[in-house]
């Protein structure tokens, strides 16, 4: 009997448990279908009765971004396109459909991270690490899942010189939910430029129109204009700093002004975050590097949660991934292996029962300590781009994905 425990110990020990493809596929579909049916036994379906209703209030022609206090609590912030997206789901009964719904998010981002250009046990490691975040955004019934899809389907799509699929993922993010514009971050791995932009007009048309089908052209003119305004007071509710809003605004912004300064302006933050962005393109030299491009897609990831004041604990869904992603790069040292820890304990977990009701309500929450992981993470991406590590990142690589 000892002996097979030693062997168990000895097996977690050696991490050959996160190269498993079945427990994998096991863990990332399996939790989140936990979480959904928890949502329908409890009848906790408010966020997929507000996306349901965007395809209905575009059909009946009635306001996208106001209150409707008899059908939801809350109110929408996704994009007239969305409307699209949700109509299939619309025609269900609401548990069908808000079971179908969190399956299309977990089956989008389990075939884009299928689709990076790293080994199969590499891919393996990020779903088993980052399932659990997975199951936290699919509790919340958000759409976070399908978005990260859409910006690293943006990328392998790019990569593999398939410029019409990147422009058509890169806008569908976008004219859902906005976060999908950070792709462009992107757009110079494109061997076709040219061909890359005149994509980009062509699926910008289609998405921008596509709703008028089921609706009005002057209607959905007027949606793309209350959207902006909705999006612009959402964002100055995000920033209060009070006990009801300590789900908001769980971002390096939020971080620094729950700490240390209240009145903090976000420009004080972004700008030179932008700035320190946009000085990983000094390695242009390197752009045909695989392991360059995949730090920076670890940073655009980081980089689009870190910095948003809307961000939420299921909106993490977008940067685990890229956390895992990154230590798969590195060189299994102390520093790496305590970063993971770091982040699975404060970033994937803060949230759950590994810490008591006192510490979620008191500290982490109150404090977005989510979020500080991820801003040290990113930090550190941006130090090792400029220092090149880069070009001794492991051998993982897919030898048949290399850059067109």
């Amino acid at each position: 009997m000892s002996t097979t425990i030693n062997k168990f110990l000895a097996w977690i020990r050696s991490g050959a448990f996160l190269k498993k493809t079945g427990l994998a596929i096991a863990l990332w579909f399996g939790l989140s279908l936990i979480a959904v049916m928890l949502n329908v036994r409890g009848n906790t379906l408010n966020n997929f009765i507000i996306f349901k209703h965007v395809y209905l209030h575009t059909i009946q022609q009635t306001n996208l971004y106001i209150e409707y206090p008899q059908q939801y609590s809350d109110v929408n912030l996704y994009g007239p396109f969305f409307s699209i997206v949700m109509a299939p789901f619309s025609f269900l009964p609401d548990k069908a459909g808000v079971i179908l719904w969190v399956l299309l998010n977990v089956s989008a981002l389990y075939y884009a991270i299928r689709d990076l250009p790293v080994e199969k046990t590499a891919q393996n490691t990020i779903l088993i690490l980052s399932s659990h975040e997975m199951m936290t955004a699919s509790s919340w019934l958000q759409s976070n899942g399908l978005t990260a899809a859409c910006i690293i389907l943006t990328f392998t799509s790019l990569h593999k010189g398939k410029e019409g699929y990147a422009a058509f993922y890169l806008l569908l993010a976008t004219f859902i939910k906005i976060y999908g514009i950070v792709g462009l971050a992107f757009f110079f791995f494109s061997g076709k430029p040219l061909r890359f932009i005149a994509w980009l007009i062509v699926w910008s048309i289609v998405f921008f129109t596509a709703p008028m089908l089921i609706s009005s052209a002057d209607f959905i003119l007027q949606s793309y204009g209350d959207w902006k305004q909705a999006l612009i007071q959402k964002s100055a509710k995000n920033i209060r700093l009070d006990i009801h809003n300590d789900y908001q605004d769980i971002s390096m912004m939020g971080l620094i002004r729950r700490i240390f300064f209240p009145a903090l302006k976000d420009s004080f933050v972004i700008i030179p975050a932008l700035i320190a962005f946009a000085t990983q393109y000094m390695q242009y030299r390197f752009f045909n590097n695989t392991s360059l491009r995949l730090y920076i897609l670890c940073s655009v990831l980081l980089f689009t949660v870190i910095f948003s004041t809307g961000s939420e604990s299921p909106t993490y869904i977008i940067a685990f991934p890229a956390v895992c992603l990154w230590y798969i790069l590195q060189p299994k040292n102390a520093w790496a292996n305590a970063m993971l820890v770091f982040a699975l304990l404060l970033t994937s977990f803060s949230y759950s029962d590994i810490f008591t009701p006192w510490v979620r309500t008191h500290i982490a929450r109150p404090y977005a300590l989510k979020a500080l992981p991820c801003c040290i993470l990113w930090i550190t991406i941006i130090v090792q781009i400029h220092k090149r590590q880069f070009l001794h990142a492991q051998e993982i690589l897919k030898k048949e994905l290399s850059p067109a």
